[in-house]
């Protein structure tokens, strides 16, 4: 059991739920989520792999998600770049003016802006199982629904079998997310079944509002010319942390933004697919992200 201190931190009129783990006085890892995920779908072996290696780790609620305010997003519509505000509110929140900063999939997205929009608050770079912030995905996945042929120009699509998800629109709840993440977790490493069960569960029970998650796939559509800034102003020292059988990202997406971003160095994780839900690749991904 890790040993947390949690509270609230002010995000303009919202609250934000945020823990720490780790001693207070050591650099700060900030991890950042992906879309629809609390700071609870951080891997707790994650966080304490981190804490062995001499850091303090801060998880939090997106808003939208778990114990953070729910946006009424028709009257207050938001945006990836109003979401990495938040972070900022966050490191505010312990008094930290700089931290390492690791966002997975839209988390990663989220990364990349704080890398370019707020360099002076980030000490280094990791950006996992995601793709370039101002790129679109849009066409390509619209084109991998409808069963029609990529565009050259496209970064890969995502897989067969996530599309054939997408289009199943199974229920909401937990069954279904168990399923969403047995097949994102690849086919290659073994499935940890009740440890993403666990997690699962205990999401929809902190969650104010488990619906309001869903709002972060209305935010990545916003117009957001702050996502067009380009990436080769980054000047974190930066890891990307890509699975070769990432089903969302295909790893066609962790090689461009490897490219576009001055220095990066590509970390390729065998097996791994989009979340980190097999025995051990918690502590495996934790040894790669930039410190």
């Amino acid at each position: 059991m890790l040993d947390a201190h949690e509270r609230f931190v002010a995000a303009g009129p919202m609250r934000i739920w945020i823990e720490r783990v780790g001693d207070p006085e050591l650099p700060a890892v900030l991890m950042v989520m992906g879309s629809a995920a609390q700071g609870v779908s951080c891997p707790d072996a994650l966080v304490g792999r981190l804490v062995e290696r001499g850091v303090q780790v801060i998880r939090f609620d997106h808003r939208d998600t778990g114990r953070s305010s729910v946006v009424d997003f028709d009257a207050h519509p938001y945006t990836i770049g109003d979401m990495a505000r938040d972070c900022l509110a966050v490191l505010d929140g312990y008094g930290l003016n700089s931290a390492h900063v690791a966002g997975a999939s839209l988390g990663g997205m989220i990364a990349q802006w704080l890398g370019v929009h707020a360099p002076d608050r980030v000490r280094s770079l990791t950006v996992m199982s995601s793709s370039p912030m101002g790129h679109d995905p849009g066409p390509a996945r619209a084109r991998a629904l409808a069963g029609e042929p990529a565009d050259p120009g496209d970064l890969p699509p995502p897989s067969p079998a996530f599309v054939a998800h997408l289009k199943a629109g199974l229920p909401p709840g937990v069954e279904s997310d168990v399923a969403l993440f047995r097949l994102v977790n690849g086919p290659v490493r073994p499935f940890d079944e009740p440890a993403a069960r666990a997690m699962l569960e205990l999401a929809v029970s902190r969650a104010v509002d488990p619906a309001a998650a869903a709002n972060h796939h209305r935010a990545v559509w916003m117009d957001d010319p702050s996502l067009l800034a380009p990436l080769s102003s980054i000047t974190a020292p930066t890891s990307i942390v890509h699975g070769d059988q990432d089903p969302v990202y295909p790893l066609g997406h962790g090689e461009a933004l490897t490219a576009l971003i001055p220095g990066a160095v590509l970390h390729v994780v065998p097996g791994m697919g989009h979340v980190m839900t097999s025995p051990g690749l918690p502590e495996e991904v934790a040894d790669l992200i930039r410190l």
